[in-house]
């Protein structure tokens, strides 16, 4: 939506001043409290804390299975620390809690100011969350904090029991108050506080269950609990569900690509206009051997895509031999919605995998890209960006669910089921995995012997990719070992110093050949690309043919867990010594 900024407001930090005072020569209190169009203006901007069109698309930019051409502070051993952490702002809370306490004018209607309450509360809550799962825990502050208010200003951190009580609380507030029922998917509605609700729930009672070390496992059951039935009540009486439209090829990409959010499904979006001259970059970001950081998905992760029959890929009895073109043929539809696989076409020409200058691992992302070139260069995308989408709801209830022990075959049949029938998938959909896929389980799972949490962790992977859910997902899973351990390999090279035909279109692609060797002679549009023989190459060749990068980089994940939680900043507590720093920082 076109993001309305209140001018009134003074958005400051929590030590340096206090949001009573207006500028001079704006409107009074009155003008703004004192009118539903008031209220409307003011709470407008609380949609910029939202991830912008710029940023929404790449909020997986830091995941297991995304191979990228440098690597994050954050998995460098010795780069990140708390003189380099950040995030520990609190600017975006004042307007909210400024904003809260004031709406009392009873000039204005009270189910007219509970409902924009809601609206400011459930901002308040996705600002909490984020805190909450980036530092654990946090101070809580309800209430705009003046420079004298000292015992405040320099309190000490909540535990994450009283955060995330006060989140759902507040969530709760906007689910019952808030009166929009529905929108053009780019304003937050009830349904939105709901589903989040199941987001948030979902998060904390996973993260205390596999995280036995904060001795709160007693407690996990019950956010599984309230996940479960958020979700559900979203599902029983929300106006949302799966988007088919467009058949098993195309209903789950056109999300993405369709200018307008297509509220079938999407329940709130980031929405762009070349008309409003409010434009995005992803094709750029997704595309450019320079912009972006050339983010390839990984084979582990691809090979987890199921065949059309619903059994598992890597059941195929050659399967680690597959040619490109071979190992995407007859697979979950989803996997030609995610990535330039053979038929995909840009400007009406097969398009296969661009090894000249993006892909490392030759699985090129398009869930975001629009098809046209011409989207490529600069911020030009105008197609939407879903944030909270009917189908993450589905899955938050098949696993909450599944972690209770309680997820029946009705319930399987109406998530993960619906969800692998619109991808095209015809095996499994009405009856619980009864036998453990190995591959899944050693590869990403090792501890969990449930085929049933394995097979929805597997779904939720495959139908959210790249949706920026992956790190959170695997610091509650206490699975964080993956980001430094996943091998970042790629297709199945059959032969060096030979000229492939990717896509079997006949045309040909790509030849590789020994890094340190003559560059052998190809036809125009053939890439050429080097395997090792050079310190700055890190692209290799595994022993088993396959494609490898930045094998010669170490990624670190600490023996000690301190990953799991960033550190709050140094010069935060410098400030306010009664903050203690996360362990292991």
């Amino acid at each position: 939506m076109k993001k309305l900024i209140y001018s009134l407001l003074v958005f400051c930090s929590l030590s340096s001043c206090e949001l009573e005072e207006f500028p001079k020569a704006s409107a009074s209190e009155k003008d703004i409290f004192g009118t539903e169009s008031g209220l409307k203006t003011y709470a407008y901007s609380f949609y910029n804390n939202l991830p912008s069109g710029t940023t929404a698309y790449r909020l997986d930019a830091m995941a297991d299975y995304g191979a990228v051409n440098s690597l994050n502070s954050f998995l460098q051993d010795g780069a990140y620390s708390a003189e380099t952490s950040s995030g520990w702002s609190w600017s975006a809370l004042r307007n909210i809690n400024h904003f809260i306490v004031k709406n009392n004018d009873p000039a204005v209607p009270e189910s007219v100011r509970n409902h924009y309450n809601g609206l400011a509360r459930f901002f308040r809550a996705y600002f909490y969350y984020d805190k909450l799962t980036t530092f654990g825990d946090v101070p809580w502050i309800d209430k705009p904090i003046g420079v004298d208010e000292e015992d405040v200003l320099f309190a000490k951190r909540d535990s994450r029991t009283i955060i995330i009580d006060k989140i759902l609380e507040d969530l709760d507030f906007a689910y019952q108050n808030m009166t929009t029922n529905s929108s053009d998917g780019t304003t937050v509605t009830k349904w939105a506080a709901l589903a989040f609700k199941s987001r948030v729930a979902l998060f904390e009672g996973t993260y205390r269950k596999y995280h036995a070390q904060l001795n709160l496992q007693g407690t996990a059951n019950k956010y599984l609990q309230s996940a479960a039935d958020a979700a559900l009540e979203l599902m029983d009486k929300g106006p949302h569900r799966l988007n088919t439209a467009q058949g098993v090829s195309s209903s789950q990409r056109a999300l993405f690509i369709s200018d307008a959010p297509i509220t079938t499904e999407v329940i709130l979006a980031v929405a762009l206009s070349k008309d409003l001259a409010i434009l995005g970059d992803a094709n750029w970001w997704w595309t450019s051997a320079t912009y972006g950081p050339r983010y390839s998905l990984v084979r582990p992760f691809i090979n987890t895509i199921l065949n059309l029959d619903g059994t598992p890929y890597t059941g195929r009895a050659k399967f680690q031999s597959e040619t490109f073109f071979e190992e995407t043929q007859n697979r979950d539809y989803r996997l030609a919605q995610l990535i330039r696989t053979p038929g995909y076409k840009r400007d009406g020409v097969n398009t296969p995998p661009n090894f000249a200058s993006y892909t490392y691992t030759g699985y090129q992302p398009i869930k975001y890209t629009l098809d046209p070139t011409l989207y490529d260069n600069s911020g030009l995308n105008t197609n939407n960006l879903p944030l909270i989408r009917y189908a993450e709801v589905l899955l938050n209830y098949a696993e909450a669910k599944a972690e209770l022990g309680t997820l029946s075959t009705a319930d399987w049949s109406r998530t993960i089921g619906a969800l692998r029938a619109r991808s095209g998938i015809t095996g499994g959909l009405d009856a619980l995995p009864t036998k453990v896929d190995p591959y899944l389980q050693n590869t990403f799972f090792p501890g969990i012997n449930d085929p049933i949490i394995l097979e929805v962790r597997r779904e939720r992977q495959v139908e959210l990719a790249l949706e920026g859910f992956r790190f959170n997902d695997l610091r509650r899973w206490r699975r964080g070992e993956l980001m430094a351990e996943l091998p970042w390999t790629g297709i199945y090279v059959p032969a060096l110093n030979e000229i492939l035909d990717l896509d079997q279109d006949g045309k040909q692609d790509v030849v590789f050949y020994t890094g340190g060797t003559t560059a052998p002679t190809v036809p125009t549009g053939v890439a050429r690309v080097a395997l090792g023989g050079s310190a700055n190459n890190f692209q290799t060749l595994t022993n088993d043919n396959h494609l490898e990068w930045f094998r010669a980089q170490k990624r670190t994940w600490y023996p000690d867990g301190r990953q799991y939680l960033y550190p709050i900043p140094a010069s935060a507590i410098v400030k306010n010594q009664n903050l203690q720093q996360n362990p292991g920082w």
